[in-house]
């Protein structure tokens, strides 16, 4: 699990069968002091996350297919949580 912070969302109008009504953020992953420490990526939501939000993502794709409810789908990422604050 990482801790990212959300810097923005896409927006596709195209998408496979599993990624349909998906919602995806950019997220960038931090440290537990809230500076950068990676790339940008897009993980899926489905906790409602919004720009500015700090998140937990999770990089494996069993655990990503859990949370979305969907067995069959091809996720990467997915946010598992928001975070309240960091200390």
């Amino acid at each position: 699990m990482k801790l990212a912070k959300v810097v923005g969302n896409v927006v596709s109008t195209i998408k496979t069968p599993s990624h349909q009504n998906k919602k995806l953020m950019v997220v960038i992953p931090v440290d537990t002091l809230g500076n950068e420490c990676g790339d940008a990526m897009i993980a899926f939501d489905r906790f409602s996350a919004g720009v500015g939000d700090y998140v937990l993502i999770l990089e494996e794709g069993g655990s990503a297919r859990d949370i979305l409810e969907d067995p069959n789908g091809s996720f990467d990422a997915v946010i598992a949580g928001i975070v309240d604050r960091l200390h």
